[in-house]
This record gives structure tokens, C-alpha cells and sequence, in this order.
């Protein structure tokens, strides 16, 4: 393992029963946390090349522990539940699970880390959004240069709480990717927040000129654009056709290409099978 703090933190979490701390270690070495009653740890989604299958990322989810590697996802069962105060506990529980079971994994070496950002954190965190966890980033010796923090898509009336939370995650070091609805509204933000990526939908792509012309503005500025929920073979044909036309490599994240794993090294194996998967899907 490349980070000697957290090293030293795992093994004392190894002596620590799950009565006495509110992150412990399961007998496969994963870190779970607790959040009422329910016991959560992480699962991560790859980010691929659609072409080569080549990693680019991984997206951090939170999931019940189950004893199937694909527990629930925990937004789901919370998210109606929980108050502002308890989602921002949730959330900066999740995140911190996220970084410890992604970057104690040696396969995590040459991978960035995307994690979400609740939408209710917009507004329930008064001031100096993501230095909680810049903190424990530091107290754990893990690079922050390595994570990129997802934005949760906004009404327009909320682009002021954008600009501002936006600005908050940057003074405290992160890289930002921001989840968006359509091109014209990412169009909107590009020149204004500048991110290191956007995320659309790759089910809805119905003007695929205007998505290929914005894949190519983005590329030309050094901004990523990832196609999230690729789960069906019309999706991906449709992205298929827009690396066609831009002649530019297209990132994508799904049910098509990858389910979500606890293990990074199955995700390294499943580069071949992802591309393959990718090509099998268009016939």
C-alpha cells in the first residue's frame, strides 16, 4: 500500500470491534460504516474508454453491506428520511468509506476517484463547502489531486449555489464534475465554472450533432465529458456514432459496461470484456 498514514490507520481499525468505533474492518479488509441502523460500505462503478475499454476513473457508491457484492444503494432508502444535518453526516460518512476502501486497494494507483455530492449539502452546509473532508483527506495522507467531487444537477434558480459551492470545493483543493441534464444547460456553465468534467445522461442524447459539437469544445478546452447510465444497446450505438463524428475517444459509465464491484482488480481484469461487451452490444 502507497499510503503509509492510512496504512497505519487500517491496523488499528483491524483491533477495534464494531461496538467501539463508527468505522470498522470486515474480514476482507473493506472499511464499513453505520448510519442508524443500516451498515454501509462502497462498491465502485469503472469509467471506461467505450473503444479500448482503458479505465479512466471510478465512481465511489455507497451500498448496505450484503453478503452478494451488490448491496442497496443507501440515497435511496435515506433520502426522504433523513434531515439536512443527518444528510450531511451521511454524506461526508460515505465519501470518507469511499477514500478509505478505494485507495487502500494497490489497483487504485494509476485511477482517479469520483464522489458524489448530495444535492441537499447545496444548501445545508453553510459555509466552506469540502473542508471537512479536505481534513480528513489530510489526516489520512491520501491525494486529493486524485478525487474529483460530482455536483449534483440544479434548477436555474440555484446557479447562484453552484457558483458558490463550486468556488468553496476549489479553494479546498478538489477538481469538480458537474452532473447535467442536456448540452445547452452544460453550454451555460462551461466558460462560467470551467470543471474538470461534465456527466450526461447517455439515454438521452436525441441531437447527437449538438452533443458531438459539444464533445469537441469540451476537448478542446480540457474539459471531460462522461456518458453516465450506458445500459442499453441503443445508447451506446448513439455513442458510438458521436465518437464517429468528433473522432475523439468517449468516456462512459454503466450497467452495459461494468456493474458496481467492492474489488478494483476485477474491474482491471474486465478491461478486455468491457470492450468486447462494448463492441457485441452494436450488433
Amino acid at each position: 500500500m502507497p499510503f503509509p498514514v492510512l496504512k497505519n490507520y487500517l491496523a488499528r481499525l483491524s483491533h477495534q470491534t464494531q461496538a467501539g468505533t463508527s468505522v470498522w474492518l470486515d474480514g476482507e479488509g473493506r472499511a464499513l460504516g453505520r448510519f442508524f441502523n443500516c451498515t454501509m460500505t462502497s462498491a465502485f462503478q469503472p469509467l471506461r474508454e467505450l473503444d479500448s475499454g482503458k479505465l479512466v476513473a471510478f465512481e465511489g457508491l455507497a451500498r448496505s453491506v450484503s453478503k452478494a457484492d451488490e448491496g442497496l444503494s443507501l440515497w435511496r432508502l435515506l433520502d426522504h428520511a433523513a434531515s439536512d444535518d443527518e444528510s450531511v453526516e451521511l454524506d461526508r460518512l460515505c465519501r470518507m468509506l469511499h477514500a478509505i476502501n478505494f485507495f487502500r486497494q494497490s489497483e487504485a494507483e494509476q485511477s482517479d476517484l469520483y464522489l458524489n455530492v448530495h444535492d441537499r449539502l447545496l444548501s445545508a452546509v453553510s459555509s466552506n463547502h469540502g473542508h471537512a473532508f479536505q481534513r480528513i483527506l489530510d489526516a489520512l495522507g491520501l491525494p486529493i489531486e486524485r478525487i474529483v467531487l460530482q455536483l449534483p444537477t440544479v434548477t436555474p434558480k440555484q446557479g447562484w449555489l453552484l457558483n458558490y459551492v463550486a468556488d468553496n470545493y476549489r479553494r479546498n483543493g478538489f477538481r469538480l464534475a458537474i452532473n447535467v441534464t442536456s448540452v445547452q444547460e452544460a453550454t451555460g456553465m462551461l466558460e462560467r465554472l470551467h470543471p474538470h468534467a461534465f456527466k450526461l445522461d447517455a439515454g438521452n442524447l436525441s441531437d447527437e450533432q449538438a452533443v458531438a459539437s459539444f464533445v469537441s469544445v469540451c476537448h478542446a478546452a480540457d474539459i471531460r465529458v462522461i456518458f453516465k447510465r450506458l445500459d442499453t444497446p441503443a445508447a451506446l450505438a448513439a455513442l458510438q456514432r458521436i465518437a464517429a463524428t468528433t473522432g475523439l475517444p468517449i468516456v462512459a459509465q454503466g450497467y452495459l459496461l461494468d456493474k458496481p464491484l467492492t474489488a478494483l482488480a476485477q474491474a482491471n481484469r474486465d478491461v478486455a470484456a468491457s470492450a468486447a461487451a462494448a463492441q457485441g452490444a452494436q450488433c
